[in-house]
């Protein structure tokens, strides 16, 4: 029996093309679970798969999609029986095995989290990848201890830095977000970002490696020389949780902020996380997400809405969650 899938094939010119085809069963990937998808989300590295490929997709045809949510069917897993809600996130799904751009996929059972209580699919992926990241970054940054100073968050309005916001000023904390967008700011407060901070404020680098110690802690999805200015912005001892590279790989930073200072540098991997910080964090999104800020953030989508997204998000143009009902 066939089904939908979003199938990104490339030519003998090195360029690509998606498109909503029919597919069966027998062309899935061989693994040990096969799950009737419901939902999936858009995100940057979606884009690169969907489009160009950004050295992450090997083998054409292919199925991108990095995270999604749905009903296992079958199982030849003790731990998954039919009929099990389940999500799955990172573990290079999407990019290098193929992904939840389809209404079925199957995958291996230690790369599914139960669905957490409280969550329904759809919630799930209004959180996906970026909201479970979100999550993995505010951990990090309580574990290491927030200091009293507002907790920055940059590139707020984009996937992660929306979750983020959303959590931080659920927890108490006064959140500042950074936006390029001035269209975003009512979103943003929405969401519940106490000061909106101009992205031009705080994107270029200086001369001096400190400056003013002003932030208690920071989500930052952007990188860069963003990432190199707030590093001297820091309060003692404080920590920054890096998520993303949206501003360039490149950190045009000192060893100062961390010598004099005692400033943490935090990374983010959501894509190889342990199992049991997978289970925390999911428990944690349920618990201190408010559905209502997460509702705010969603776009629905369909498959075939899948290749405009890809290009869009790319572009820096997609605010907020994109879920993708993959049997709209």
């Amino acid at each position: 029996m066939s089904f939908n899938a979003l199938i990104v094939n490339k030519d003998d010119e090195g360029k690509t093309h998606a498109e909503v085809t029919q597919i069966t069963e027998d062309q899935l990937p061989e693994a040990e679970v096969t799950v009737a998808v419901e939902y999936s989300t858009v995100n940057y590295k979606d884009g690169l798969c969907i489009g160009p490929g950004g050295g992450l997709v090997r083998n054409y045809p292919h199925v991108p999609g990095i995270d999604f949510a749905g009903t296992v069917e079958t199982s030849n897993d003790d731990r998954y029986k039919p009929g099990d809600k389940v999500v799955l996130t990172g573990w290079r799904v999407g990019e290098a095995h193929w992904g939840g751009y389809a209404q079925k996929a199957r995958v291996k059972a230690d790369w599914l989290v139960p669905l957490p209580e409280g969550l329904d699919t759809r919630q799930a992926m209004a959180v996906g990848t970026a909201g479970f990241t979100a999550m993995l970054a505010v951990m990090a940054l309580e574990d290491r201890g927030i200091k009293k100073g507002p907790v920055l968050v940059t590139g707020a309005a984009g996937g992660v830095g929306s979750v983020a916001t959303a959590i931080l000023a659920n927890l108490g904390y006064e959140v500042a977000a950074v936006t390029g967008r001035p269209e975003t700011e009512d979103y943003l407060k929405s969401l519940g970002a106490a000061r909106i901070v101009a992205r031009d404020e705080i994107n270029e680098t200086v001369k001096r490696p400190l400056e003013g110690e002003t932030w208690g802690g920071c989500v930052d999805a952007v990188g860069g020389a963003m990432l190199a200015r707030v590093l001297g912005q820091m309060e003692y001892g404080a920590s920054v949780a890096a998520v993303g590279l949206a501003g360039g790989a490149a950190l045009p930073a000192t060893v100062i902020p961390f010598l004099l200072r005692g400033v943490n540098l935090l990374g983010i991997d959501s894509v190889m996380q342990p199992y049991d910080n997978r289970l925390r964090a999911w428990e944690r999104v349920a618990k201190d997400l408010p559905m209502d800020k997460l509702e705010a953030m969603v776009q629905p989508a369909g498959l075939s809405d899948l290749p405009q997204l890809g290009a869009d998000i790319l572009k820096g143009q997609v605010k907020g969650r994109v879920v993708v009902d993959v049997n709209a």
